[in-house]
């Protein structure tokens, strides 16, 4: 039987005839296809360079140049706190130094006058109860410009924030609750109370 030469079909074109100009060859088997993606992404196994995320990194002695700098300023201003906090202990101390100063003088009057009446107490023994009397009024008298009023008021209701109970009385003639005796002054009010009046008080029916 004799073989026939098979006739190409002129539709199909033969891969190694160059294509007509203008026409679109079909793919060929060494292109890319379509299916695995290719280059960096979340689909490949390979890593983003350094450029991707954001530029390159910088270089370690960078970092250590600015945590030296930190570490300085952290440094200065400890050293700047502790220079503060012996200020202000200084400072503190100086001012409790005048302060007992201030307080000091201002008694010193009381002394000169005690002393004074001391001196005189031989020539007129009556002029020494005078002579107490008043020193013990300019006593009270720098108590309270230093901000210690004096509080030995009797007839008053009584107070437990500026009076003592020290004895409860029977007295017909003083409403129950008030003070009849004060048997020691007080000195200031609230914060700057130095000490309350000890006082006798009438007993309530």
């Amino acid at each position: 039987m004799p073989i026939h030469p098979r006739e190409s079909d002129p539709a199909v074109p033969d891969p190694a005839d160059p294509a007509p100009e203008g026409a679109v060859r079909p793919p060929r088997g060494d292109l890319p296809r379509s299916g695995r993606p290719t280059g960096p992404g979340p689909g490949t196994d390979e890593e983003p360079g350094p450029d991707a995320a954001g530029g390159p990194a910088p270089p370690e002695g960078e970092h250590t140049a600015e945590l030296r700098e930190l570490e300085d300023r952290w440094r200065r201003a400890l050293a700047d706190l502790d220079n503060l906090r012996k200020r202000h202990i200084r400072e503190l101390e100086r001012e409790r130094t005048s302060e007992r100063s201030r307080t000091a003088a201002a008694f010193l009057p009381v002394l000169d006058n005690l002393e004074l009446a001391l001196t005189h107490a031989g020539s007129d023994p009556g002029a020494i109860v005078e002579g107490v009397r008043a020193v013990r009024d300019q006593g009270v008298n720098v108590l309270e410009l230093l901000g210690y009023p004096r509080h030995a008021e009797t007839g008053v209701a009584f107070d437990p924030a500026r009076h003592e109970v020290v004895g409860v009385v029977q007295d017909p003639d003083a409403p129950p609750g008030t003070v009849v005796d004060v048997l020691r002054p007080g000195y200031g009010d609230g914060e700057r109370q130095l000490r309350p009046a000890a006082v006798t008080v009438a007993k309530r029916e």
